[in-house]
């Protein structure tokens, strides 16, 4: 059986459908309403080799906040649903990811403890159609129901489409890196027993 899940949530502000396969092929089909967005997650499932799609249907008339914080908290809780016991996976990934003039860090970990750090400072207000302070909301929703620890430094900024775009990559090879799985790990990787 496949590490995939099925998640939708539906509030008087939006309507979410997200499934993951996390041992996809970069497959994605997305349809959020904001274009930007959509490029941000294309570059995750991509990137990270995950099978993904979004349904997303809510409020642009107002602006983009409820669709992208309610889409971060569906596909946090697809990730969290697909990973499943974590018995055998890495638990921690990384990576160093560089887009064009930009340099930025990623680090996750697993523990079921949700945390997000974010040093990162965009100098726009707006990258095509998407807010660039939803970036941070984004991951904080996908961090926070997910369960996970989530930092990001940016360690040389430039284009803030860059910055953005290098962000969701890193994000995607860090957590292929933390849900593979390592033959010497039988359980979950943890001195508490469990995570």
């Amino acid at each position: 059986m496949g590490r995939t899940a099925l998640v939708s949530r539906t509030t008087a502000e939006t309507q979410i459908e997200v499934s993951l396969d996390l041992d996809g092929t970069g497959k994605a089909e997305l349809h959020s309403g904001i274009g930007f967005f959509d490029h941000m997650l294309d570059g995750f499932a991509r990137h990270g080799l995950f099978d993904l799609t979004v349904k997303a249907s809510g409020d642009l008339q107002v602006d983009c906040h409820h669709t992208i914080e309610d889409t971060g908290i569906v596909l946090g809780q697809a990730i969290r649903e697909a990973i499943g016991d974590k018995k055998g996976i890495r638990r921690f990934g990384s990576v160093i990811l560089p887009m064009d003039e930009t340099l930025v860090l990623c680090a996750i970990d697993l523990s079921g403890r949700p945390y997000l750090g974010m040093d990162t400072e965009f100098t726009v207000p707006k990258v095509g159609d998407m807010d660039t302070e939803m970036v941070r909301e984004f991951f904080y929703a996908v961090s926070y129901s997910c369960g996970m620890n989530l930092h990001f430094k940016m360690l040389t900024p430039g284009n803030n489409h860059h910055m953005a775009e290098a962000m969701f990559k890193a994000f995607a090879k860090a957590l292929d890196a933390a849900v593979s799985y390592d033959e010497r790990i039988t359980d979950v990787l943890s001195t508490k027993g469990s995570l």
